[in-house]
């Protein structure tokens, strides 16, 4: 329950300073700022020298990075559910599973959550954003907006083409290249043309008009604004759903990226040897978003789509970070920011999650507050459930 605070406290007495106590005697703001499909090797500041995430390395100066934070896992392949119910429930995957499926699926012990549990503190509870748990986000907030599904609906497309796949054709396999949707198994050349990340009318992020990492800065900062006039404290729950596939983001952000300056993880290779074995083949969604095997073509293109999102992402996250600092409330705020788990893009041929390699497992993990010594980093591993008892902790909550 205390893990994360007692290696706050060890990593300043590592750096030879007594921690404060926050400067107000009520209870601290909390902010959790949550990406979807974030590598820890997609931020510049934990080593990615061609991506630009200058708000995410100014999160790590102000604060305290865990280098080796992880996603414990699922049951399957979609491992983000699993993530996401764990850090609701700040239990780990057994628990949490059976918790769900007892519990909260029928409505029950809704109380136990974490933003039932700030709330009967005293806080000002607001969630927008990616759900993705079973338990209803209008029920556990106080206040709800834009609530979003796993991914942008057009997303799903790709979902339902391994039925598909099963089928066979006068006794011969499917060419998946002739069922798989507008999006996927591209591109095959650089003559392919049949999508486009800045393309408004495939939908996707765009649908309903605006980009929806900017719908979900909007509500941010439209709650920051409110709250920053009242005494009471505030829990966000700020989650977007970049930058997950479709990797879509202005033209302005893909220009950052010219594909002769993206380079190839040292890893790369065309197939994973076992692909079949584990389940990653065709008719796994995600891996079907490039041709099998990978060229070296296509994976930078979806590299250069994956880091122009994450650099659009970053900029959202600064306007929120700007709009608390101006609040005047920072000296009684924690902010944590991370992911619910990485991805391949391209490392070992592969470019889902739903595999073992750090790349899929391990996460951003930085946290800041009137405490928290800043530029700091602490590599002891922790997982991404620690976030709730962690933040129940600071708010004094048993």
């Amino acid at each position: 329950m205390k893990s994360i605070f007692l290696l706050m406290l060890l990593a300043v007495c590592m750096l030879g300073c007594t921690p404060e106590k926050p400067a107000s005697d009520s209870p601290p703001n909390v902010v959790f700022i949550f990406a979807d499909d974030l590598s820890f090797q997609a931020v510049h500041g934990l080593g990615n020298a061609e991506v630009h995430t200058p708000n995410l390395d100014r999160l790590m100066a102000m604060g305290t990075t865990f280098t080796h934070a992880y996603n414990m896992g699922g049951w399957n392949g979609a491992i983000c559910v699993a993530s996401r119910h764990m850090l609701n429930s700040g239990r780990f995957l057994w628990r949490a599973h059976r918790f769900q499926q007892q519990f909260w699926r029928k409505g029950d012990s809704l109380e136990l959550s974490w933003a039932k549990l700030m709330e009967k503190r005293g806080y000002d509870t607001y969630m927008t954003g990616k759900w993705h748990v079973s338990a209803p986000a209008d029920q556990l907030f106080q206040q709800s907006v834009h609530i979003r599904p796993g991914m942008p609906p057009d997303a799903w497309a790709g979902a339902k083409v391994g039925e598909k796949l099963k089928q066979t054709v006068n006794g011969q396999p499917v060419d998946p290249y002739e069922v798989m949707p507008v999006g996927y198994a591209r591109p095959r050349d650089e003559n392919d043309h049949s999508w486009s990340p800045y393309d408004t009318t495939f939908g996707g992020f765009w649908s309903g008009g605006k980009h929806w990492s900017e719908v979900l800065k909007d509500d941010a900062l439209g709650f920051i604004a409110q709250a920053g006039k009242k005494d009471k404290p505030f829990f966000m729950y700020l989650a977007f759903n970049a930058p997950h596939d479709p990797r879509q983001s202005p033209k302005a952000y893909l220009d950052q990226y010219p594909l002769e300056k993206v380079s190839l993880p040292q890893n790369w290779q065309p197939d994973y040897p076992y692909r079949n074995q584990i389940g990653l083949g065709w008719d796994l969604r995600d891996e079907a978003l490039a041709p099998i095997p990978r060229t070296e073509y296509a994976s930078r293109v979806h590299l250069q789509e994956y880091y122009a999102i994450i650099t659009h992402l970053d900029e959202q996250i600064g306007q929120i970070l700007d709009a608390l600092e101006a609040t005047g409330k920072m000296d009684n705020t924690y902010l944590i920011f991370t992911a619910d788990h990485g991805l391949a893009v391209g490392r070992h041929g592969l470019l889902g999650k739903q595999n073992m390699y750090e790349h899929s497992m391990r996460v951003p993990f930085t946290l800041v507050g009137p405490d928290i010594p800043a530029g700091a980093q602490v590599a002891a591993d922790v997982y991404l459930q620690d976030v709730m008892p962690t933040s129940l902790e600071l708010a004094d909550i048993e």
